[in-house]
C-alpha cells in the first residue's frame, strides 16, 4: 500500500509511483497488526462475591400514627392544566408560523416558475465532453495568475502521462486537440488517450525557462521540462497553446522536441 503525503490518500496499485490528484511522489506504508487485547475479569477476586440474600422485613407502623388518605383531584388539576397551557402554546405558534410558511411556499414556487421561464427561453449549450460548472467564469487577464495556473496544467498533465490516466487527460485536452512528440508524428486527442501507457521509471521532473504569450482567451506557454530516472536526466522543449472554454484552460496544441539524455548525479 503506497500514501500521498499531501493529500493523504492510499492507493493500492503496486505500479503507481505519483499521486494522480497533485503529482505527489507515494511513499510506502505497513498496515497496522496491533490487535486489542481484552483481559476477562478475575474470578477469584473476592470483590465480585455478593451477601447472603436476606427477605424483606415486615414493616409495623409505631403506635399511634394514623394513615392520611392522600388526596388525588389536586394532581388531576394540574394535568390538566398543563394540558390547556400546551394545547395554547401549540395554537399560539401555530397563528405565528403559518402565515410565514406560506410566504416561502409562495416565494419558492415563484422562482421555480421564474427558472422555468428562463431556461425554456435559453438557448441550447453546445456539446462538447469537457464540461465544468463554473462554465461563466470570466477570462483571467492577469499574467502571473494565468502563468500560475498553466503551470499547475503542466504538472497534473505530466502526472497523467505517467499514471495513464485517460480520465485526467480527456479533462486537460480540448476536443480539437493536435500534439505533435518527439517523433513528429502529429496526434488527435483520441490518438494520444489511446496510445498512452503507464510508465514507472520516472522519478521526478522540473520545468524551467517558461514564458507566457497572453492574448484573450489564448495563452502559450513554452519552455523546458527535465525527466530525471535512476541515473539519468532527459530533456525536452515544448510549446504547449491553450484555450479558455467552459470556465477552465484546455489545451489545443503541444510541441515536444527532445533535447538530449546525459548522466547526472541524483
Amino acid at each position: 500500500m503506497k500514501r500521498c503525503s499531501t493529500c493523504n490518500r492510499t492507493f493500492t496499485d503496486p505500479n503507481l509511483r505519483f499521486c494522480i490528484e497533485d503529482g505527489t511522489p507515494l511513499t510506502d506504508v505497513e498496515p497496522d497488526d496491533d490487535a486489542t487485547v481484552v483481559t476477562p475479569p478475575n474470578t477469584k477476586d473476592d470483590s465480585w462475591n455478593t451477601a447472603a440474600y436476606q427477605p424483606p422485613r415486615s414493616y409495623v407502623p409505631p403506635s399511634g400514627v394514623v394513615k392520611r388518605r392522600r388526596r388525588a383531584w389536586p394532581w388531576v388539576v394540574g394535568l390538566l392544566g398543563a394540558f390547556i397551557l400546551g394545547i395554547l402554546a401549540i395554537g399560539i405558534a401555530a397563528v405565528m408560523l403559518v402565515p410565514r410558511v406560506g410566504r416561502r411556499v409562495e416565494q419558492a414556487q415563484r422562482d421555480a416558475n421564474r427558472r422555468a421561464e428562463n431556461s425554456n427561453t435559453a438557448p441550447a449549450p453546445e456539446s462538447n465532453s469537457n464540461t465544468n460548472q463554473n462554465v461563466d467564469a470570466p477570462v483571467p487577464t492577469d499574467h502571473e495568475q494565468v502563468l500560475t495556473q498553466l503551470k499547475d496544467i503542466e504538472d497534473q498533465w505530466t502526472v497523467a502521462n505517467f499514471n495513464a490516466d485517460k480520465k485526467k487527460l480527456d479533462q486537460i485536452l480540448a476536443d480539437d486537440f493536435v500534439g505533435e512528440g518527439p517523433d513528429g508524428q502529429p496526434q488527435s486527442k483520441t490518438d494520444y488517450i489511446r496510445t498512452i501507457k503507464r510508465n514507472t521509471r520516472i522519478d521526478k521532473w522540473e520545468f524551467s525557462n517558461l514564458k507566457l504569450m497572453l492574448t484573450g482567451d489564448r495563452a502559450t506557454l513554452t519552455g523546458t521540462v527535465a525527466f530525471f530516472a535512476e541515473d539519468q536526466k532527459r530533456s525536452y522543449d515544448f510549446t504547449d497553446k491553450f484555450v479558455w472554454r467552459d470556465g477552465r484552460w484546455q489545451s489545443t496544441s503541444s510541441v515536444v522536441k527532445e533535447l538530449g539524455t546525459s548522466g547526472v548525479d541524483l
